[in-house]
């Protein structure tokens, strides 16, 4: 199976339900257009997560707060510094293993637990442009940047 994204998700702000689109404009240095972590200072500009885990944990899509759902790539094995492609132009550079709050358990008891080490990756946007749902993701880099 070829890597791709299955869903595109939007938090327009703070505790209100994530918003999914088909395809979404993503913004050098800052994030997703019209999603609340679209900001200079975020650390989370995109979160990316995998459809396998969520499968794993039983929810759908959007639940768990990403902004990217994917499949055929485990995020969660892609090392900080790593250059993910998503569609033609937007690259994404990981940042961080997103780690889950206690909001997860606000979603179901006890998903905060289920989802240690598998929420997903935080990003940061190098090259911004346009993604669609059904657009193909390369791992452009998985080596970490030399410091």
């Amino acid at each position: 199976m070829s890597a791709r994204i299955v869903s595109i998700q939007l938090c327009p702000g703070h505790r209100e339900a994530m918003t999914l689109v088909r395809s979404a404009t993503v913004i050098e240095g800052l994030g997703i257009e019209g999603d609340k972590h679209a900001s200079a200072a975020s650390k989370r500009q995109v979160l990316l997560a995998d459809k396998e885990a969520l499968d794993a944990v039983g929810v759908l899509a959007g639940t768990i707060k990403e902004n990217v759902t994917v499949e055929g790539v485990d995020v969660m094995r892609l090392p900080s510094g790593s250059l993910v492609r998503l569609g033609r132009s937007v690259v994404l550079e990981i940042t961080a293993v997103c780690e889950p709050c206690f909001r997860m358990d606000e979603i179901r008891d006890g998903l905060k637990q289920e989802l240690e080490g598998k929420r997903g990756m935080v990003s940061r946007v190098v090259r911004g442009g346009i993604i669609n749902v059904g657009d193909p993701i390369t791992v452009e880099r998985s080596e970490p940047l030399a410091s």
